[in-house]
């Protein structure tokens, strides 16, 4: 009897002792790829801390104040930089609609396609979209054209593979219902899926605007047009104090369409 009261009055332990031992093992790795990775790349923090008094001497002594005068040229940059991330993104979730069905195993049954077409996009997503800009900026010239071409190509890849990976992750029982009936591929994608994937995709799609808003930004500093490319030019001519104009409004234009864009998506899914 004092043996089964002492088995009921033993702790069982919440983590074996086996994957304690597999978890300490990867932080160990961890924290030595962290500490292999600082020494390899010399970034100490307390090369930070020195340079902290730096970067506050320019905040306050060049960047402010900033130039008010300038913020009619910045308006129009940023008009042109949210021109381009809106029609960019409006050009690639029109095509990748598409291409995430035949990216999808549970609507393209053929392997050979599915497998083609998964390829596809992962080169697509491979190629930074700073890249795709350089190489645009030779083709087609200095421009917001090489900026558009640019967002669209990647952001092509990002979102046909999010719709792709929800497409397979939808509830199959009204496929399959549409196909017992005698309907063909595009009444079960009309029917079936676009019903289910529909609040996703819009979602999908404000949230890669987010991040072309952001990315066009960068994109300016090699040509490709927008806000980046008049920051380029005024860091060069050293005027800190329209680069500090560019900065601050550029920072309420981005938080303010994130802010728009989160409010949307919060209220559709």
């Amino acid at each position: 009897m004092s043996k089964q009261v002492d088995s009921l009055n033993k702790k069982i332990p919440v983590v074996t002792m086996r994957a304690k031992a597999t978890i300490g093992s990867i932080l160990t790795v961890i924290i030595v790829l962290y500490i292999g990775s600082a020494i390899f790349t010399e970034a100490y923090p307390d090369e930070i801390i020195k340079g902290m008094p730096i970067v506050i001497d320019f905040i306050v002594k060049d960047l402010f104040p900033p130039n008010l005068g300038y913020a009619d040229t910045v308006l129009t940059s940023l008009i042109e930089t949210w021109n381009m991330a809106f029609l960019s993104t409006t050009l690639s979730a029109i095509v990748a609609l598409p291409i995430s069905f035949l990216a999808a195993a549970n609507i393209n049954k053929n392997k050979a396609f599915y497998k083609a077409f998964r390829f596809f996009l992962n080169i697509l997503r491979t190629i930074p979209e700073l890249i795709l800009a350089v190489i645009l900026v030779a083709i087609v010239g200095i421009g917001a054209l090489a900026g558009v071409l640019a967002l669209f190509i990647f952001s092509v890849g990002i979102l046909a593979k999010l719709i792709s990976e929800t497409i397979e992750a939808i509830d199959p029982n009204p496929l399959e219902a549409i196909r017992a009936t005698g309907g063909n591929i595009v009444q079960v994608i009309w029917y079936g899926v676009l019903p289910q994937i529909m609040p996703h995709f819009t979602s999908y799609s404000l949230y890669v605007l987010e991040i072309n808003v952001r990315a066009s930004v960068v994109l300016g500093f090699v040509g490709a047009g927008g806000i980046g490319l008049i920051l380029k030019k005024q860091l060069a001519m050293f005027n800190f104090d329209n680069v500090s104009t560019i900065v601050i409004m550029t920072f309420i234009a981005v938080t303010i369409i994130d802010f728009i864009s989160n409010r949307v998506r919060e209220r559709l899914m």
